[in-house]
């Protein structure tokens, strides 16, 4: 069985998109109905007495086609499982799944005709498309799980981070090579980053990790478009940095290694997590020049020997035989897991409304996900990361999945002081 056939498939956008400016319809949640499509459980949008549809918006022909890919399969994986166990409320769990490929126009487009069919969304893939997206999903009160790992979009109440953020995968990142002894005070870095709310967020977090420590930086923003990164670590070499920080592509990654390589500059190089596409990264030259790279992710790697890590191994390796293998996979599953606490929340408080279920969602504390994210998450306090713990994996070809867990889950010193741009409090 292919991964294709077990979804429901999103068409005529377009359609849809008109007939509702021509009806002047608001998009907002209709008014519950005690028991909607059956049972005692209050519903609206997205669930029958049958069925709870969510929404995936995911990249499987952009940038990150193989991550979102990954990612998706193992939200079905998920899904299956669940659905296996009898479901929610008593109710299977569906998936409408679209492709955004990367693009904030498109996922607009997309996202008007999905949003009505679905509770929320367990996979809302990408930086500019949650950003884009940000004012629909508080106008509609779609609770949705943002693949954007930045901490610019933790002001939005109604977008689940799955894990921490870009800033801090950064600033554990660049601890870890300084516990290792690759980098030391008064040391110049440069970063590639993308301009953004990915880019600009990882940035933000070599920032304050660089001025803890007395370290410049050699900062480059290029777009998401650029592939050649030759000229940048060229200047990096002339000034004489010490590691390159990346918060790029999987292709500018591998630009930017091939260029370190040829040019002798053999530093350290720390990168957020969709940095890394082992079949990018992997392929051609680029496999010859992956060592000195450390991926910094909310995500177990998909080789790594923690239990329920190999237990999705195995379902993937069953269901999807031929298909590429990622750490997309257990972070797909992962956010099933996440959005099934919170369900089960909604479902125990008899609310399965948008309302009832972001009012779960904001009320969860101690989320788990059997270590598939490196620590427990707490959506509770406003503007705050939901974790601050990262896992960090090095390149490794002869790892299924290419990235080798280097440490237990960790979390720097660091992490724990910097207060994110809207946090409360302390």
């Amino acid at each position: 069985m292919t991964l294709r056939r077990t979804w429901r498939r999103a068409g005529g956008a377009a359609t849809i998109v008109a007939a509702l400016v021509l009806a002047g319809c608001s998009t907002r949640a209709p008014e519950p109905a005690a028991g909607g499509g059956g049972g005692q459980v209050a519903t609206d949008v997205g669930v029958s007495a049958e069925a709870i549809t969510l929404g995936v918006l995911t990249d499987t022909s952009g940038p990150f086609r193989n991550l979102g890919t990954g990612i998706t399969q193992g939200n079905q994986l998920w899904a299956d499982e669940l659905n296996g166990r009898g479901g929610i409320c008593g109710r299977k769990v569906e998936l409408e799944v679209a492709d955004s490929g990367y693009k904030a126009d498109t996922a607009t487009t997309v996202y008007r005709q999905q949003q009505p069919n679905v509770l929320g969304y367990l996979q809302l893939l990408g930086s500019p498309i949650n950003a884009a997206l940000r004012g629909n999903l508080e106008t509609d009160e779609v609770t949705s799980l943002a693949l954007s790992w930045s901490s610019f979009i933790l002001d939005n109440p109604y977008q689940i981070i799955p894990g921490t953020t870009y800033d801090l995968e950064m600033i554990n990142g660049l601890a870890y090579l300084q516990q290792q002894g690759l980098i030391a005070d008064g040391d110049t870095l440069g970063h590639i980053y993308i301009g953004g709310e990915y880019g600009d967020n990882g940035f933000l977090g070599a920032q304050y990790y660089a001025q803890q420590h007395g370290m410049a930086l050699q900062p480059a923003k290029v777009a998401a478009a650029d592939t050649d990164m030759t000229n940048i670590v060229t200047g990096f070499q002339g000034a004489g940095v010490k590691a390159i920080l990346l918060t790029t592509t999987p292709a500018q990654t591998a630009s930017a290694l091939n260029a370190a390589s040829a040019l002798g500059l053999n530093v350290p190089v720390v990168g957020n997590n969709p940095v890394f596409d082992p079949a990018t990264n992997l392929a051609g030259p680029a496999a010859a020049s992956v060592g000195n790279l450390y991926v910094v992710a909310s995500s177990v790697p998909y080789s790594a020997e923690v239990p329920k890590a190999k237990e999705v191994q195995q379902a993937f390796e069953a269901k999807f035989p031929d298909a590429g293998k990622n750490y997309g996979v257990p972070y797909g599953y992962a956010g099933g897991l996440i959005w099934e606490q919170i369900l089960t929340k909604a479902c125990e408080n008899g609310d399965l409304t948008r309302k009832g279920v972001h009012d779960a969602f904001l009320a969860s504390q101690n989320i788990t996900t059997g270590d598939l994210v490196a620590s427990e998450l707490d959506f509770s306090k406003a503007g705050s990361p939901p974790s601050r713990s990262v896992y960090i994996a090095q390149a490794d070809p002869a790892q299924e999945g290419g990235l080798r867990q280097v440490v237990e889950p960790f979390t720097a010193a660091e992490a724990q002081a910097y207060k994110a741009p809207h946090q409360q409090g302390a």
